[in-house]
């Protein structure tokens, strides 16, 4: 940061402000403390009729390979509003979420993924302008070694091991760094 968001000043230090633990940025004119969190990700693993629909990316990072449908949530929505937004924009689908799946963090680049798994609500489905193409995968089917992100490999993989009788929540991190 160069400058205060709050005041626009550029009297900015980076270090550890009283009673916390980490360094941050704080503004020596306003004494605002900057804080910054990682970004959530929210998405669907949409199911119809033991099926799994799955988008091909359009944009980058990752054009060209598959993905759950998902995204940043956006300020004044909820994870599921926001999940379900995603789905829209990415397949041109209506879903109803059925409950959260798995949370899925990614320490190294600030992002917690939340994937909830979804119903179809009709079969109609097309493509978003994120999404080059839109499917309806069998478990058999699902394209393994062209999957962009490791979150929509750990949903998928945790779905199919488990399907819909697993109680909680499964959770899982990536450190392959």
């Amino acid at each position: 940061m160069n400058y205060c968001s709050n005041c626009g000043s550029n009297q900015l230090v980076f270090e550890i402000p009283e009673g916390d633990n980490r360094a941050r940025y704080m503004c020596q004119q306003c004494n605002t403390i900057h804080y910054q969190n990682p970004k959530l990700v929210v998405g669907c693993l949409p199911v119809y009729e033991d099926k799994i629909l799955i988008c091909r990316r359009a944009i980058a990072p990752c054009y060209g390979l598959w993905n759950l449908p998902a995204g940043y949530l956006e300020n004044e929505e909820t994870v599921e509003e926001g999940a379900i937004r995603e789905t829209w924009e990415e397949a041109n689908t209506q879903v109803e979420v059925i409950k959260l799946h798995c949370i899925y963090n990614l320490p190294h680049i600030n992002q917690v993924y939340l994937h909830f798994l979804a119903k179809l609500k009709n079969p109609y489905f097309s493509c978003g302008s994120e999404s080059l193409e839109v499917k309806l995968f069998e478990e058999k089917d699902i394209p393994w070694n062209h999957l962009a992100f490791s979150s929509s490999k750990f949903a998928l993989k945790k779905y199919i091991q488990f399907k819909e009788n697993f109680p909680g929540v499964h959770i899982g991190t990536f450190n392959e760094l």
